[in-house]
């Protein structure tokens, strides 16, 4: 397994050496002056400041201590204190807004996301911006189990991950998103580093809008010009729609794509794939405009990223059929000699990844296909294969850890959501019913966005259960998937997003439980 260290060194080490003394001055003061309490953790440090996140009656704020002549970390109200060794400080006391996490990103490197490169990675979407912490704990606790090094990380984590399609749904920007996920890194004090992922992009202007948020990794959707079509058509239809593609952007032609791929062996290490003309005619026919779409819009990023290193993914994997071995063997390849480097691409794999539940399929097939996806990705990458939809798919994780090795990423969003909602049935179990009875009205019209099965008539009787027993629903398969397809519908309703919210806020650390114990189960096979 590949370990990563720290992409940068940690802020206190570089005080340590530089005025250790000023900084222990920093705390004491900080401590015996003021009735600040710190939150454990949310303190970082650079050269004559301490900065900090305070929690005072439910209301959270960030905090900087500072010499006088000190530039300010952040913006706030500011006040005088006086230290009998350090003399003179000055504390500001700010809001936890937009500005000020763009002020702490220029200062401390560890708070702005980076690059993952080939480091296998996974993705936490937190959809409600309380998770990260969270997350966090899930992956240390995670290392400390497998007897990970201390400062080492086998997995690197994707902090702030969310589609525009979930920004939408969540009332979010994706400049929310990065800020949350950077106030999370700050309250959990870690230094290890993080990515950002705009995830499910599908327009040039989604990109510009996640470049301004200052994201890192970028997952390119083509999905809407995936051509189904090219697996069942006849043959001549075929061949017409290979004709049509767009073949400036694809810089090739009809005859110089068959003289490439047509009769040609593809050695994948255990073996060998030649393909026939109409294997090559209809896997270029499904994928070619998704991968013409994916190069535009590879290049529109790459001038606005103006050599600045990034992540690309390209993401099929919502769409109707499975992507077959010729037809990931013509992406690869085609992305490769049109020069767009991916780091992970998401093909349509077997078996049904539904949302929120278990991997639905026969194991031996999806280990049969995902082995030839990872020949094809060492082939021609190499680039990781990523699993998509990916929470909660404990049947399948350790097949595709075996077999893809570091190059793997793992995607999550909507199982955070639910271990809040299981968070509320401990904590408020009227909300939680209100909650269910919620989702259950909008299940029907909520899941046409969705490939689920879920039923309302197989749901557990919520309504005559007893209180304790509550959170145990979200064990059910179908109560899984109601509660999860309707997250946009609750989260924008007026009476119950803020009920919501103060039950989380107020319950921060039962929600922490939930996320850690769960998330140690998606993490742990890949470490």
């Amino acid at each position: 397994m590949k370990l990563r260290s720290s992409s940068e060194p940690s802020p206190s080490r570089d005080v340590d050496r530089e005025n250790p003394a000023l900084i222990h001055h920093l705390r004491e003061t900080l401590r015996q002056l003021t009735h600040l309490n710190p939150i454990p953790g949310a303190t970082g440090e650079s050269p004559q400041a301490l900065v900090f996140l305070t929690n005072e009656e439910g209301r959270k704020q960030v905090g900087c201590l500072a010499r006088p002549e000190e530039k300010p970390r952040i913006q706030g109200a500011s006040s005088t204190l006086q230290h009998a060794v350090a003399g003179e400080l000055r504390l500001v006391l700010g809001e936890m807004n937009p500005d000020n996490a763009a002020r702490l990103r220029a200062h401390f490197p560890h708070l702005r996301p980076t690059t993952a490169e080939l480091t296998p990675s996974a993705g936490t979407g937190d959809r409600l911006g309380l998770a990260t912490p969270g997350h966090i704990q899930a992956f240390r606790q995670t290392f400390q189990d497998a007897g990970v090094a201390q400062g080492e990380v086998p997995l690197f984590p994707i902090l702030a991950q969310q589609s525009i399609r979930e920004n939408a749904r969540t009332g979010r920007t994706p400049q929310e998103v990065v800020d949350d996920a950077t106030w999370g890194v700050l309250e959990a004090g870690w230094t290890g580093g993080y990515g950002a992922d705009a995830d499910h992009l599908k327009t040039t202007d989604d990109v510009d809008v996640c470049h301004a948020a200052g994201y890192t990794f970028y997952t390119i959707d083509p999905g809407d010009h995936v051509d189904d079509e090219g697996t069942s058509a006849p043959l001549p239809e075929v061949e017409a729609k290979v004709r049509a593609l767009d073949w400036r952007t694809l810089d090739s032609s009809p005859a110089d794509l068959a003289s490439r791929m047509v009769g040609r062996a593809v050695d994948l290490g255990t073996h060998a794939v030649t393909p026939s003309h109409e294997d090559v005619m209809r896997a270029a026919a499904k994928y070619g405009p998704a991968v013409s779409h994916t190069v535009r819009m590879a290049r529109h990023l790459d001038q606005r990223r103006d050599k600045q290193p990034y992540d690309l993914e390209m993401s099929v994997d919502e769409t109707a059929t499975v992507t077959s071995l010729v037809e990931h063997i013509y992406i690869g390849s085609e992305l490769r000699r049109l020069g767009i480097r991916c780091v992970s691409l998401a093909p349509r794999y077997t078996g049904r990844f539904e949302k929120g539940v278990d991997f639905i399929g026969d194991l031996d097939e999806f280990a049969r296909s995902f082995a030839d996806h990872v020949a094809v990705s060492r082939r021609f990458g190499p680039y990781k294969l990523s699993l998509h939809s990916g929470s909660d798919k404990f049947r399948i994780y350790p097949i595709a850890a075996e077999l893809a090795g570091d190059l793997i990423h793992l995607k999550t969003a909507g199982t955070s959501y639910l271990e809040a909602v299981r968070a509320i049935g401990h904590l408020d179990p009227a909300l939680f019913r209100r909650l269910l009875d919620f989702a259950v009205s909008r299940y029907e019209e909520d899941r046409q966005a969705y490939h689920v099965s879920g039923r309302l008539d197989r749901m557990p009787p919520y309504a005559t259960m007893a209180d304790e027993a509550l959170p145990d629903t979200l064990e059910d398969f179908h109560t899984r998937q109601v509660l999860h397809v309707t997250f946009g519908s609750v989260l924008n309703d007026g009476e119950l997003r803020p009920l919501f919210f103060d039950v989380l806020r107020r319950g921060t650390a039962t929600y922490q439980e939930m996320l850690v114990k769960h998330f140690v189960r998606h993490l742990a096979p890949f470490v």
